[in-house]
């Protein structure tokens, strides 16, 4: 293995600069240019950061090349026989696996903040019944500052796991309440017998006088598929919350800001998009072989989504887990989908296509992680709803690292300016004349 330089040397013009090298657990190699402008007068330019790094962290590694994705060094397949989210949640923002009494004693905060305050459930009345869930949940979680502002200050270990579980445990009951509140139905209070999972089901399809029972095999799926959204490295998300985080902004705020950014759809959106291309595939009575076709066409306006990914240039390795849950799922369930046999299908065609495989295009996590919510009853508009949920562990993860980081400092990047140069104001006027001596 070849040696790794101690520093790289920059050279601009006459001048040479001496660049120290960090390396990372895993290898990973980088430059470090934090005294480049002052030493230099020049800056990187990187328009979407795919070749800066922004922190040091050690709570997510990837390696898109390799298919790898690790919670605090454990890989993600190994989950699949502990699909505990509240585990992984507390994995992930601790440090390290629970012990069996930490554990109850998390799920017990869990379960004592479950309830909302009586003025928060009763703004939801007056919440529009076709308003966004995504509006609600971003909005209802900064508005949880309004009822703990004794949690907005966090410097302490005790007052930092009071307000993560309750965040944790309020965003499902949000969730519901949102979903709830579009269907025209009372709301479900939560049940303090039932655990994460199985209570954020009962507050969504439990009906008067019918509580809603859910499988185990249903249970499973939806921790696997809480706790494979759980963290994903330096996401627009994630870097949305550590930018508002930088400012010594508080837990709720900085999670709400999250929620805004996973909204686009650019970022969390994905998977709806593929069930409403599965469903025009069906629709349409286009076939797989078809499809294929079209997506492979330059003259085609057909889009294949959930293949290929950012950071993955290899198998997203989320995307096998949760196309073996859909299968232990709908092998419970007394009727099939259409869609599912058609994303099977355009798999097993990708898959044998140069195409496709020359390209790296392989399923992500969301051709088949929409399916399954589906398989649930949840409808696509909360589809992203639900990866919130999954995904504020490791916002509030990230947000305390960069918390108790003594020299973390505001976020804040330069910018290469393309405008006018110096202009006076009077030639400025030249263009709009008629405003030069109403003094407006």
């Amino acid at each position: 293995m070849a040696r790794i330089p101690e520093k790289a040397i920059l050279t601009i013009g006459d001048q040479q600069i001496e660049l120290p090298i960090v390396v990372g657990t895993e290898g990973e190699k980088a430059i470090d240019i934090t005294k480049l402008r002052d030493r230099t007068g020049y800056i990187t330019l990187d328009p979407s950061l795919s070749n800066t790094g922004v922190c040091q962290s050690g709570i997510t590694f990837i390696d898109g090349e390799k298919g790898i994705l690790r919670y605090r060094g454990i890989p993600i397949e190994q989950f699949i026989n502990y699909p505990s989210f509240v585990r992984v949640a507390w994995l992930l923002i601790f440090g390290r696996m629970p012990t069996t009494e930490e554990l109850g004693q998390f799920s017990e905060l869990l379960t004592r903040h479950e309830l909302l305050h009586e003025s928060a459930r009763h703004q939801f009345q007056q919440i529009p019944v076709d308003a966004p869930p995504m509006a609600i949940l971003s909005a209802s979680l900064s508005n949880l500052s309004y009822y703990h502002p004794e949690l907005l200050a966090i410097e302490d270990t005790e007052s930092f796991v009071e307000a993560a579980a309750r965040l944790i445990s309020k965003v499902r009951t949000i969730a519901a309440f949102a979903y709830r509140r579009s269907q025209g139905l009372p709301f479900n209070y939560p049940n303090p017998k039932l655990r994460y999972c199985e209570n954020l089901l009962h507050m969504m399809f439990s009906l008067p006088h019918q509580q809603y029972v859910c499988t185990p095999e249903i249970v499973d799926a939806l921790n696997l598929v809480l706790l494979l959204h759980a963290d994903h490295e330096q996401n627009c998300s994630t870097f949305t919350v550590r930018v508002v985080g930088s400012s010594q902004a508080n837990l709720f705020a900085s999670c709400a800001a999250g929620v805004c950014a996973l909204w686009g759809r650019l970022h969390g959106g994905a998977n709806v998009k593929v069930i409403e291309m599965l469903e025009k595939i069906h629709k349409g009575g286009m076939t797989p072989e078809q499809c294929i076709a079209e997506a492979k066409s330059k003259d085609s306006t057909f889009r294949l989504y959930g293949f290929g990914h950012r950071v993955y240039k290899n198998f997203d390795p989320r995307s096998r887990i949760i196309r073996d849950a859909c299968d232990r799922v709908f092998a419970t369930l007394t009727h099939g989908d259409p869609l599912l046999d058609i994303a099977r299908k355009l798999e097993e065609l990708a898959l044998k296509d140069h195409y496709f495989t020359d390209r790296h295009l392989y399923p992500n996590v969301d051709f088949y992680s929409g399916l399954l919510l589906r398989s649930m009853g949840i409808p696509t508009d909360m589809f992203t709803v639900i990866f919130s949920i999954g995904r504020l562990p490791g916002w509030i993860a990230h947000w305390r690292e960069q918390h108790n980081d003594p020299t973390s400092r505001i976020l804040r990047p330069r910018q290469v300016y393309t405008g006018s140069a110096e202009i006076h104001i009077e030639s400025a006027l030249v263009q709009a004349p008629e405003l030069k001596n109403t003094g407006k």
